[in-house]
């Protein structure tokens, strides 16, 4: 349980540095995705395109 917490934790972090890039092939604006601001400043939980990610990783994993 805690590897997962991790793992997902590290996802989110990875995911949010580099939304920028990402949001040109239109992940981080995925339903489940969380923006907000705060103090101007937009913060940015990527959650639906965490999983997305994961499973396509996971994918690739079986197929190799």
């Amino acid at each position: 349980m805690l590897r997962w917490t991790f793992t997902i934790f590290l996802c989110v972090i990875v995911l949010s540095a580099s939304l920028p890039w990402l949001q040109k092939i239109g992940l981080g604006r995925l339903p489940g995705d969380v923006r907000f601001r705060l103090f101007k400043r937009e913060f940015v939980l990527p959650f639906a395109s965490t999983i997305l990610l994961s499973l396509i990783a996971l994918a690739i994993g079986k197929l190799l």
